[in-house]
C-alpha cells in the first residue's frame, strides 16, 4: 500500500496510525481532533437526552445525560494533555447530526462512538511511541468509558429492532 500523505496523519483520522514517525506536533493535532469529537459528543448527548420521547427511550435518555457528563470529563483530560504537550486545545466541535427519529439519533451516536474508540486505540499506541506513558494510561481510561457508551447505545437499538420483529396480536386474542 502506498504511504499516505502527511496531511492524513496530522489530521489524526483513520489513517493516523500509518504515519512513519510520530511527533509531538502530529500527536497534539490528533488529540485536538479527539477533543473536537468530545465536544461533538457532549452536544449530541445533551440534545438527544432531552428530545428522545416515549417509553422505549426513557432509560436511554437518562443514560445519555450521564454520558454527557463523562464526555465533559474526557474533554477536560484531553485539553489538559494538549496543553501539557505545548499545544492550544481546540475550541471547535465536530458537526452534530440530528433527526426527527429517535432511532436515527442513537445510530448517529453509535457510529460516533465506533470512530472515537478506533481513534483512541491509535492514540494510546501513539502516546506509548512518544514515551508519554501517563497520557497513554489516561487515554486507556477514556477508552473504557467510550466502549461502555458503545454497549449502552447498542443494546437499546437491538431491543427496539427485536420489538419490531415480534408479531403484534390483536387485543381480542387475549380474551
Amino acid at each position: 500500500m502506498p504511504p499516505l500523505p502527511r496531511q492524513s496523519c496530522a489530521a489524526g483520522g483513520i489513517h493516523a496510525g500509518w504515519c512513519k514517525k510520530m511527533t509531538r506536533k502530529i500527536f497534539i493535532d490528533a488529540l485536538n481532533e479527539d477533543l473536537s469529537r468530545e465536544y461533538q459528543a457532549i452536544i449530541a448527548y445533551v440534545t438527544y437526552s432531552q428530545v428522545l420521547k416515549g417509553a422505549a427511550y426513557m432509560n436511554i435518555a437518562a443514560e445519555l445525560t450521564v454520558h454527557a457528563k463523562q464526555e465533559l470529563d474526557h474533554a477536560l483530560q484531553i485539553a489538559n494533555h494538549v496543553d501539557y504537550l505545548g499545544g492550544m486545545p481546540s475550541v471547535t466541535p465536530k458537526p452534530v447530526k440530528t433527526s426527527e427519529k429517535a432511532e436515527d439519533m442513537l445510530k448517529f451516536d453509535l457510529e460516533n462512538e465506533r470512530i472515537t474508540i478506533a481513534n483512541y486505540r491509535r492514540r494510546v499506541k501513539q502516546a506509548d511511541e512518544l514515551n508519554e506513558f501517563a497520557i497513554a494510561e489516561s487515554l486507556r481510561g477514556i477508552l473504557v468509558d467510550e466502549q461502555d457508551h458503545l454497549i449502552a447505545l447498542a443494546l437499546p437499538l437491538v431491543s427496539i429492532r427485536r420489538t419490531r420483529e415480534l408479531p403484534i396480536r390483536p387485543v381480542s386474542d387475549f380474551s
